[in-house]
């Protein structure tokens, strides 16, 4: 067994979302690496200690010179650029704490004992990660985190590179005529900017349910219930300040009721809202690539760029199946944390610790499949003569509107009528502009029936849509 020293880089990484892929992904590290939980642990104990000041007696002095004056907004700057400059030396320095304790969040507070004792606050030491147990921590930097990751990274990534792209297509292509297809065949006509408005719909409706699933949070000692802060402190109203210091100074949701542990069902909740959008864009990516397979797409060809090994003509729809693929990793990754999250053994098991060190991976693979979606989209050239010509060598789909007009007129079994002309002539037998002028022809109807019918086609039996603008357009918020 040979055993090699290696660093960690894209060669060597045993994740490609850590090395093939890692250019593209390395904004998210800054919420979901080992770094960022050891940063924002850091920013939750201080903020903490820093919202006991003014109710904790003992620490009335804090931050006066030698003098007594009242220095205290200056250290609190003081102690919030331990985390606003964060750098790997300190968090290697966390690390190395964390080898002796064998502890990763009281390393945290070791770390911070050494922040104090450096700027002569020694004597206030005790008072960080006062009354407290990891997942009070743990339980408000990673919802912090995840808050985090979705207002400056996950969102704006779909808005930018999926959503902005998908509306102006259908805008562009609002009036395009083409041939539906259910269950594979030939259909009603629609528009090819319709059916693209109908991943924008989609789309809006599971944005704004995301928008509205709180960042939940724990925050009340050992057991939920403040013990060791109420028995040292039984004046204070410990419910109440830790209300305050979560919903307010954390911008976060305390969860009232809770054993050592957050409940999880809002992490839950968020992690089935983006399976849900994942689900919707893989429909779409199936969608367009069938598109392609049809002809009524072309891609532009990338010079240099090889789509085949082995047939040099071919220009494949890989942006597209990349883009499907890493949904359903992200999706089967999202589906494990929401049922495995909310459930642990009485008032705690640490199966959700290793579980959540995961939470970035589903959205790695998410944001790696809206970067797949950008390219494709940005490669599609519409083929409209193909889209027309399928639209003229399918005039049956005329007679849907044929038969439904005879019905308003009364005439007899119209629906059968059509079903036997549409049916019936032998294989290869195709219904044509001339096959229907012939069968309106002879029909006993009023000639402005007639009238009315011929100037059916393919290409204006489409109906009608929707203003586009009733559904806002969330690439511009």
């Amino acid at each position: 067994l040979i055993v090699m020293s290696l660093a960690l880089s894209p060669l060597h990484a045993i994740s490609p979302l850590d090395g093939r892929y890692w250019t593209q992904l390395s904004p998210l590290s800054q919420y979901f690496s080992e770094f960022s939980l050891i940063k924002y642990r850091v920013l939750v104990e201080i903020e903490y200690f820093i919202a006991l000041v003014p109710i904790i007696p003992q620490l009335k002095n804090f931050g006066n010179d030698n003098d007594g004056n009242n220095k205290q907004d200056e250290a609190y700057a003081k102690l919030r650029s331990v985390y606003e400059n964060f750098s790997d030396a300190d968090a290697m320095k966390v690390k190395d704490i964390e080898k002796v304790t064998n502890h990763d969040v009281k390393a945290v507070e070791y770390f911070l004992r050494e922040v104090f004792a450096s700027n002569g606050w020694t004597s206030f030491q005790e008072f960080i990660h006062f009354g407290l147990t990891s997942q009070d921590i743990n339980n408000t930097s990673i919802p912090l985190s995840l808050k985090h990751a979705i207002d400056r990274s996950y969102l704006p990534a779909l808005k930018r590179d999926v959503y902005a792209p998908l509306r102006k297509m259908a805008e562009e292509w609002r009036d395009v005529p083409m041939l539906a297809r259910t269950h594979g065949q030939p259909a009603t006509p629609t528009t090819l900017g319709k059916e693209l408005m109908v991943f924008i719909e989609r789309l809006n409706n599971q944005i704004s349910l995301l928008s509205n699933i709180p960042y939940a949070a724990k925050f009340g000692g050992a057991t939920g219930n403040f013990n060791a802060h109420h028995v040292a402190y039984p004046d204070i109203d410990w419910p109440s300040f830790g209300d305050k210091f979560v919903n307010k100074d954390l911008g976060l949701q305390r969860m009232q009721f809770t054993t050592q542990i957050e409940h999880y069902d809002y992490i839950a909740a968020l992690l089935d809202n983006v399976k849900r959008i994942n689900t919707i864009l893989t429909d779409f990516s199936r969608d367009v690539w069938t598109y392609i397979s049809l002809d009524y797409f072309h891609q532009k060809v990338i010079k240099n760029e090889v789509g085949s090994s082995a047939m040099p003509h071919k220009v494949n729809p890989i942006d597209f199946e990349n883009a499907e693929g890493n949904f359903g990793l992200a999706n089967a990754l999202c589906e494990h944390l929401a049922t495995k999250l909310p459930i642990s053994r009485l008032q705690r098991d640490l199966t959700d610790s290793t579980v959540l060190r995961n939470l970035g991976v589903p959205f790695a693979h998410t944001i790696l499949a809206f970067r797949s979606l950008a390219r494709g989209m940005g490669k599609l050239l519409i083929n409209k003569d193909k889209i027309a010509s399928d639209l003229d060598n399918n005039w049956a789909v005329v007679s849907e509107a044929i038969q439904t007009i005879l019905r308003r007129e009364c005439y007899p079994n119209p629906y059968d009528a059509l079903k036997q002309l549409t049916r019936t002539g032998g294989e290869g037998t195709k219904i044509t502009a001339a096959i229907l002028t012939e069968f309106i022809a002879g029909l006993n109807v009023s000639s402005s029936v007639k009238e009315e019918l011929s100037r059916l086609t393919p290409f204006n039996y489409l109906g009608v849509m929707p203003d586009f603008n009733t559904i806002p357009d969330l690439s511009k918020s």
